[in-house]
């Protein structure tokens, strides 16, 4: 194998440890009390560890090794560094309970990396089962930069001890999510989703945490009121018009 070769196959992997790097940042961070920056190197794990894959499948450099870097990379960037910055912003507050709702947040994130590496071939290629972890890990991220940046939220620390343990249930569940990695662009219409880019990257600039949050969060719920939907209403409907 030529040097070249030996650079591509290492390319993707380097964008793995990265994202593994400023996770680490990320945790130290946290427990310096600096939480914007800890906000700030998940973002950036996040946009690595997108990469990662993306050159890995553009360069056709898939292996089973980058398959298991990456989850562990992922387990410490989007496990471990939410929950630091979790506990030292909000959860140590609550003793031994905060304590509990940061280790469930990293070990049912370790389970649903496991799940996902066994099941990845046998699930929908456009579909996720259970809440990404990295999506989880971002919506903790976003909604403590909130807490931290209002202080209106302040007193309701309560709510993010419950914003946990859902994102790490929803994590481990059966509640279908829509993934973005095969989106057929030459479906689309290009003038409107022109108009909705313009938009949602107009109200990023002027309100960008806010902003981030919203659409985040929007995900998130979009899925349980999708599974709520299909559990109860959805077969409701189907018993009624088979009567």
């Amino acid at each position: 194998m030529s040097s070249n070769n030996k650079l591509i196959y290492i390319l993707p992997n380097l964008f793995t440890a990265g994202s593994a790097f400023t996770g680490i940042i990320s945790i130290l961070a946290s427990a310096n009390g600096e939480f914007g920056k800890a906000i700030f190197y998940l973002v950036i794990s996040l946009v690595l560890d997108g990469l990662d894959g993306r050159v890995a499948r553009l360069t056709k450099t898939t292996s089973k090794f980058g398959v298991e870097f990456d989850s562990l990379a992922d387990l410490v960037a989007f496990g471990v560094a939410p929950a630091m910055l979790f506990y030292f912003s909000i959860g140590d507050e609550f003793g031994r309970f905060g304590s509990l709702i940061t280790a469930m947040f990293v070990v049912f994130g370790a389970i649903r990396l496991a799940r996902f590496n066994v099941t990845t071939n046998e699930n929908e290629p456009n579909m996720f089962i259970g809440l990404p972890i990295p999506t989880a890990a971002i919506v903790a991220g976003f909604w403590i930069g909130i807490y931290n940046k209002y202080e209106i939220m302040q007193g309701y620390e309560w709510i993010f001890i419950i914003l946990m343990s859902v994102l790490s249930i929803l994590m481990v569940s059966n509640v279908r999510y829509p993934s973005f990695k095969k989106v057929d662009f030459s479906r689309a219409n290009y003038i409107k989703a022109l108009v909705v880019l313009v938009i949602l990257f107009s109200l990023l600039y002027l309100y960008p945490l806010e902003s981030a949050t919203a659409l985040i969060s929007i995900y998130t719920t979009y899925g349980i009121i999708r599974a709520v939907w299909a559990r109860f209403f959805a077969k409701n409907i189907k018993i009624k018009e088979q009567k």
